[in-house]
């Protein structure tokens, strides 16, 4: 058998549980309920069974662009509106790559500067 992935982990300089809280409200889904400020690690399971993200404390930080990145797909509202509203919980713009005839991706960065796409979702 094959092995399946548990967990997407990010690494962070800071409070694990802060980041955490991002991403908590980013993706609409609660950290684990026994995660609390200062832990050493925080995870946002997924109710449907997927892998989870993993919050982990480290000595060092992040010095180039990420090589593995999640992209996301808006889901009831557009791709500008995402982003703004990414924004407006801590994420930062790094680049916007929206083409003229509405495809392409916005790349973003959270609190700790990993890096993540917006991609168009089914409203533009």
């Amino acid at each position: 058998m094959n092995p399946v992935i548990h967990n997407i982990t990010f690494d962070c300089t800071g409070d694990p549980y802060d980041l955490g809280l991002f991403w908590s409200e980013l993706l609409g889904r609660p950290l684990a309920d026994d995660d609390k400020p200062g832990d050493p690690e925080a995870v946002i399971e997924d109710p449907a069974g997927g892998p989870g993200l993993l919050f982990v404390r480290v000595g060092e930080g992040k010095s180039v662009k990420n090589r593995v990145h999640l992209d996301l797909r808006p889901q009831g509202r557009t791709r500008a509106e995402e982003v703004e509203r990414a924004i407006g919980l801590g994420a930062r713009l790094v680049a916007d790559h929206t083409r003229p005839d509405g495809g392409g991706w916005v790349l973003l960065a959270d609190p700790e500067g990993n890096e993540f796409c917006v991609e168009r979702g089914e409203l533009g």
